[in-house]
């Protein structure tokens, strides 16, 4: 426990002073989130039929949907970038030299990705409720143990990415590629009603989509979305079992 704690400020430190971290996870979430509602505003669709916001305002829509995208950027960019150049520079090498248990290094990379999760999503919540008005969420004893349902599973994907890919710079390139698709067709930039058919198969297979969904239900007060936790759940149980399989020291 000594060397988890000890290991987890280290990280902590190392991750306030790398910029592309900090730009993925925290500001480039907020900044999407600002531009989208300033250009769709906060006033729910007067025609149901034609309605993609769920039966609230776009702003109420997107909140939700950018803490899962925060999530997003944790569990495909900064932690497989994060774990791959440890293990090329010999970092992980090094570490089992010294025998430093696994679960402490994967566990500090976890407690960070949770607390930056945590961070991301308290201060979209504060921008937005300030900007726009929104509305905070309606059922928070549902959304907190949704939260970290899902800051778990995609801190245990980017483990998996991160055991997987064998340099930063391919964890780097695939991260991107990862974020910007789920991004653009998970429910974070256009609503997955305004997708087409194809575009929709291709949203139901990222895993960022239910989670959206997963926050979204008790956020605006539609309870417990059950098929969603279903889904992120076997994501999360499939990321730990693939990492414990395929996990490289180098």
């Amino acid at each position: 426990m000594k060397a988890l704690k000890k290991l987890t400020w280290i990280e902590l430190k190392l991750f306030t002073r790398d910029p592309l971290s900090l730009v993925f996870t925290l500001a480039l979430p907020l900044f999407f989130l600002i531009v989208l509602n300033g250009v769709f505003g906060n006033e729910p669709e007067v025609d149901p039929v034609e309605d993609v916001w769920r039966g609230v305002g776009p702003a109420d829509y997107y909140v939700p949907a950018y803490l899962g995208l925060v999530m997003a950027a944790i569990g495909v960019l900064s932690m497989p970038v994060r774990l791959a150049s440890y293990r090329e520079s010999g970092v992980l090498r090094r570490f089992r030299a010294s025998a430093m248990p696994l679960w402490s290094i994967l566990g500090s990379q976890i407690l960070i990705a949770m607390l930056t999760a945590v961070f991301g999503a308290i201060s979209i919540t504060i921008a937005s409720t300030l900007i726009y008005g929104t509305e905070l969420p309606s059922e928070p004893f549902l959304l907190i143990p949704a939260f970290f349902l899902a800051a778990l599973s995609f801190s245990a994907l980017g483990v998996f990415l991160g055991s997987v890919l064998p340099t930063s710079r391919s964890a780097q390139s695939a991260g991107i590629m990862l974020f910007f698709v789920m991004f653009l067709l998970s429910g974070s930039g256009p609503p997955p009603d305004a997708l087409t058919g194809a575009m929709r198969g291709v949203s139901r297979a990222l895993p960022l989509t239910h989670v959206v969904l997963l926050l979204q239900d008790p956020w605006l007060g539609f309870g417990w979305h059950v098929s969603a936790s279903i889904v992120v759940l076997a994501v999360l149980v499939a990321s730990v079992l693939l990492s414990i399989r395929f996990f490289r020291w180098e």
